[in-house]
């Protein structure tokens, strides 16, 4: 008799715990359809409205007169803009790239050769730590398309799956690392943000995704997750072996002060 209110499509998964309604009342029933007017408001989240072209104008001139540097933002007639981003490179694993293959020349970059396709053979090696990239990208550039892009310039052959685009914020003298979904606009992100890299920052990182998909490796990036498992065991296992050597070291030192004294 509680006379509730729900969509047509859940009416299946209601259980009623109420007194049966006395003739002449509406059964809990009766209401279960109800007129479109009459729909239940659903708590919907409302999206920010994106800006206009007024909007990122101001944003624009605004970021450029902060900019020290060149790299500057440029507003196109069409309402996009474009301007620069750096991109820090922190892997912690090897990456696959075509095995002798020359570096990529501008020419090469200019008609869009790809050189990893001019040969099967691959191999793996470490990038260097903490290497910055710097790409001049629009604001429609997505963080797939960015991804995408760094592997190419480094002829990385991987999957791009493998890989993510986090920003890095400092806030309160901590690091903060938030992974970017791949629709995001990073431009935009750096035009909201200002130029200054302490700000805001992006890093590429693997795709820490709770569970490896070893299938999405190659024969040679396996081989050196091995070494290096390897040398690990190794040396944890020295390590061991070097803290009981001490512990006894020094209970044969204590048993020679004590002299066979009893206790």
């Amino acid at each position: 008799d509680c006379r509730y209110t729900c969509h047509q499509q859940c009416r299946s998964l209601i259980q009623l715990d109420c007194r049966r309604p006395s003739p002449g009342q509406l059964s809990p029933e009766s209401t279960l359809v109800l007129p479109c007017s009459q729909n239940v408001t659903k708590a919907v989240e409302e999206k920010p409205k994106p800006p206009t072209v007024e909007e990122i104008k101001q944003k624009i001139e605004k970021y450029n007169a902060k900019v020290t540097n060149c790299l500057l933002m440029k507003l196109n007639d069409d309402g996009t803009y474009t301007g620069f981003i750096k991109v820090h490179l922190k892997l912690r694993r090897p990456v696959t790239v075509p095995a002798g293959i020359r570096p990529q020349s501008i020419y090469d970059a200019l008609k869009e050769v790809n050189l990893a396709d001019m040969t099967d053979k691959r191999t793996s090696f470490y990038l260097p730590l903490d290497a910055i990239k710097q790409l001049h990208i629009s604001s429609t550039t997505t963080v797939s398309e960015v991804i995408q892009g760094l592997l190419k310039k480094f002829m990385v052959v991987d999957n791009p799956q493998k890989f993510a685009l986090f920003k890095e914020m400092r806030k309160d003298g901590q690091v903060l690392f938030q992974k970017l979904p791949l629709t995001e606009y990073p431009l935009y992100l750096r035009l909201l943000a200002g130029p200054d890299t302490d700000v805001l920052s992006f890093v590429l990182k693997e795709n820490e995704t709770g569970e490896v998909e070893w299938d999405a490796f190659s024969i040679p990036e396996l081989q050196n997750f091995l070494m290096i498992l390897d040398k690990e065991e190794k040396d944890k296992i020295q390590q061991v072996q070097r803290k009981y050597e001490k512990f006894k070291q020094r209970l044969q030192q204590t048993l020679k002060e004590a002299g066979g004294k009893p206790g």
